[in-house]
């Protein structure tokens, strides 16, 4: 797998179109907190934000749904309405943050596992809840298909480190993510309406841009069912 994030334009995808593009690719996964879907379709999610918007769905840096025993393995968003100016959506790769962290950091992080609580972002988002799932994967995983090492947590769902002491993880966790944030890590993509990004949730992690208040983005995103992150 060469690229970790593709990028198309000049689309025009119905549901059922983006989700049997989708479905070439594995089992469709249906989000855990949102119910926003057209009728009739679980498995795809509006992404939506107006004048009315409070915030956006991407907003800080994450990958998707990593607070599940197994997390998406990919996910495509369709935009069909895009702001004027700004909206884009800055990818990360997350084999580049494992491979440029020094040696003895490595070693540390090795054995190490975090968890990911998705009651730590869905309750300001959905309200409360006692069935937002919740997971603890490792912190350096390998790819199921390239085998290369990689980072595997995130500001949005990872919350704690288990069998250190809570300053130690927040340490260890706040350089992590601010690691992972190296715009040398990053490419920016610029929509446009008819614009499909696709990209590996295994390896990258994005961040939408909340930056075109009171315009309006809309489109939909399916997302592909994929396994247990392991060592």
């Amino acid at each position: 797998m060469e690229h970790q994030v593709i990028f198309f334009r000049d689309q025009r995808l119905t549901p059922e179109q983006q989700k049997a593009f989708g479905r070439r690719f594995g089992e469709l996964h249906v989000h855990p907190a949102s119910s926003n879907h057209p009728e009739g379709h679980p498995e795809v999610m509006v992404i939506h934000a107006d004048e009315h918007s409070r915030w956006v769905a991407g907003e800080h840096w994450h990958s998707d749904v990593s607070c599940e025993e197994a997390p998406p393995m990919g996910s495509i968003l369709y935009l069909q309405e895009v702001p004027p100016v700004g909206g884009d959506t800055l990818f990360a790769s997350m084999y580049a943050a494992y491979e440029t962290l020094s040696e003895p950091i490595r070693r540390l992080l090795e054995p190490l596992t975090a968890v990911h609580d998705g009651g730590h972002y869905y309750e300001g988002r959905y309200g409360r809840s006692e069935d937002y799932p919740r997971a603890e994967h490792p912190i350096v995983c390998a790819h199921p298909v390239t085998g290369r090492r990689l980072l595997f947590v995130n500001r949005t769902f990872t919350t704690r480190i288990p069998g250190l002491a809570p300053a130690e993880s927040d340490a260890i966790l706040e350089m992590l993510y601010r690691h992972i944030e190296t715009p040398e890590f990053q490419c920016r993509f610029r929509w446009e309406a008819g614009s499909v990004a696709f990209w590996d949730n295994r390896c990258v992690q994005h961040q939408a841009i909340w930056d075109y208040h009171p315009h309006r983005r809309h489109g939909h995103r399916v997302t592909i069912q994929g396994g247990r992150p392991a060592r």
